[in-house]
């Protein structure tokens, strides 16, 4: 059973920077999309970041190109994403997501709070 964990989040004051840890899966495995989304207080859950698990292809949110980056280690099982130049509308949860190409398999982890407010 995968279980994704999310950790990182907090308060950040805007133009500060954050890295989001995603542990509860090997990120090596190139059948599966590997994801950030973020869901804001009365608004759709949208897609921040993702990465193949071969990592030879990112895309980015229009909100978040230039300032955020998509990443993983291998051999320690964790997937980031490294957030920079922080505003206050990137305040949301963020949540991590593997999903395999064909097969429906689709985990998402708990969430982390993330808030940007001087």
């Amino acid at each position: 059973q995968v279980q994704l964990v999310e950790s990182g989040g907090g308060l950040v004051q805007p133009g500060g920077s954050l890295r989001l840890s995603c542990t509860g899966f090997d990120f090596s495995l190139g059948a599966y999309v590997l994801g950030w989304y973020r869901q804001a207080p009365g608004k759709e859950r949208e897609l921040v970041a993702s990465m193949t698990g071969f990592s030879r292809s990112k895309d980015y949110g229009d909100s978040v190109k230039g300032r955020f980056t998509i990443s993983k280690d291998n051999v320690k099982k964790v997937m980031y994403l490294q957030m920079g130049d922080l505003k206050p509308e990137d305040t949301a949860v963020y949540y991590c997501n593997v999903k395999h190409t064909f097969n429906g398999e689709n985990y998402w982890g708990q969430g982390t709070q993330v808030t940007v407010s001087s």
